[in-house]
């Protein structure tokens, strides 16, 4: 079983070996890191944290997209479930605050097309971040969205950790398991709702394509409505609580505004990533170095 001082050192240096190409990191900053490697895994309950946000996560391309699908998610479930459920009693009030069906139509048509400018730019941002990385040697799979199998032992080991069997939770990356698995739900919602929605918008040019078009349009009615109101679901009753709602997080995280994570939630559910953090920041080292320090809990090696 892992000591309450669980050596790192490990993970650390293969972090400065991964990254080392191209950094310009010196041997006074590789041993620095190194100097910090041995790190309690539960002082992120000792740390400081700006609720607002301590270390970067997301780019301002992200940060600009998720405000784009916050807005028009809204407008589009706000239009399409009271359009879609007109027979139900609370949907004509609904809808009398759009300027009545044909307003409510527009609006909606006008937010999904704003989603898909949202995607569009999404897919730009990711195919052409990945090419600058590549060709300047710092795309690493391990902070992407791509799936791994060591989500899957990630996964395995969170269950035993609230099952009462593991005293931590697993070393996870910049994105783990579950908003991996999020993200994908996410990446095929939107394409069940923009293909259904475009047949429904335009039925003639989707007849001249497809066989039995009454069939289809019937089977796309069924698809886009149930899509929505899983979607609605989904993002209520589980990425709302995830962000939002879960213990640590409450009542609100700014990651979405400021791009930045605090650093209790990156050493607690983003390890892998923390470590990164302390290669690539020199403010975050010294904090950390500090911090351990103070605690009693300093590592021999450089810089201490």
């Amino acid at each position: 079983m892992s000591t309450f001082s669980e050596k790192i050192n490990t993970f650390v240096k293969e972090i400065v070996t991964d990254t080392d190409t191209g950094t310009g990191t010196g041997a006074a900053d590789r041993a620095e890191v190194e100097g910090v490697g041995t790190v309690p895994r539960d002082i992120y309950k000792s740390v400081k944290s700006d609720p607002l946000g301590d270390l970067p996560r997301y780019s301002i391309h992200i940060v600009i997209q998720h405000l784009i699908t916050i807005i028009t998610f809204v407008i589009l479930a706000a239009t399409g479930l009271p359009l879609h459920f007109s027979h139900v009693f609370w949907a004509p009030s609904v809808i009398s605050l759009f300027g009545g069906p044909d307003s409510a139509r527009m609006i909606h048509r006008a937010a999904a097309c704003l989603m898909v400018l949202g995607g569009v730019y999404h897919l730009l941002t990711i195919i052409l971040g990945t090419l600058i990385k590549t060709r300047t040697g710092k795309f690493d799979i391990k902070k992407t969205q791509i799936p791994r199998l060591k989500d899957l032992h990630d996964l395995m080991h969170d269950i035993k950790y609230f099952m009462g069997r593991e005293p931590y939770r697993p070393k996870m990356e910049k994105f783990m398991y579950k908003q991996k698995l999020h993200y994908l739900a996410i990446l095929w919602g939107n394409f069940v709702l923009i293909t259904a929605g475009s047949m429904l918008l335009f039925p003639e040019t989707a007849s001249k394509i497809l066989p039995a078009p009454s069939l289809f349009q019937n089977l796309a009615r069924l698809m886009h409505a149930d899509e929505a109101i899983m979607a609605v679901i989904i993002v209520v009753f589980w990425h709302w609580f995830n962000v939002h709602l879960a213990p640590g997080r409450f009542p609100l995280q700014w990651t979405f505004i400021t791009g930045k994570i605090t650093r209790e939630h990156q050493i607690e559910e983003h390890f892998m990533e923390y470590l990164n953090n302390l290669k690539e920041i020199p403010e975050e080292r010294e904090y950390m170095k500090n911090l351990l320090r103070e605690k009693g809990l300093s590592s021999k090696g450089g810089g201490q």
